[in-house]
């Protein structure tokens, strides 16, 4: 039961993420494809990865990560930073145009805590709280 619930939780978020994504993507110049909504998104989730990083997330080629994020770049929606340690390390972020273009806050979720408030004590939404953070190091 508890993986069954688990399971259409996941499925909901991704069905929202998907439908906010998609929502956003237009067919205007400069505006982000499909493919470049998702790459974006991947590197806003990773937090500043190395292009070897975003590569091994993806499952993609080095090239292939490149040509993606020249293309972010290009549309500045991505920047690129070079390590000053390691000339050769690459990292990559995602820039204002990325959040003026993606919303990174959800108030579905908030408006779901709230009312999770409204029904259960502070003890139980704490537990809950400790179960959560469990599964996500689990994940």
């Amino acid at each position: 039961m508890l993986y069954q619930q688990i399971k259409r939780l996941y499925e909901k978020l991704r069905l929202k993420h998907y439908h906010e994504l998609f929502s956003r993507v237009k067919e205007r110049d400069g505006s982000l494809s499909a493919t470049e909504a998702y790459a974006a998104d991947v590197i806003y989730l990773l937090k500043n990865p190395t292009v070897s990083t975003f590569a091994d997330t993806l499952g993609i080629s080095q090239p292939n990560a490149t040509y993606k994020i020249n293309n972010l770049v290009s549309k500045g929606y991505a920047m690129r930073t070079t390590s000053e340690e390691d000339r050769r390390e690459c990292r990559v972020t995602v820039g204002d145009r990325f959040y003026s273009y993606y919303n990174t806050d959800y108030p579905f979720i908030a408006n779901g805590v709230e009312e999770l408030k409204k029904s259960y004590t502070p003890e139980e939404l704490d537990l809950f709280d400790r179960m959560l953070s469990d599964l996500n190091e689990l994940l």
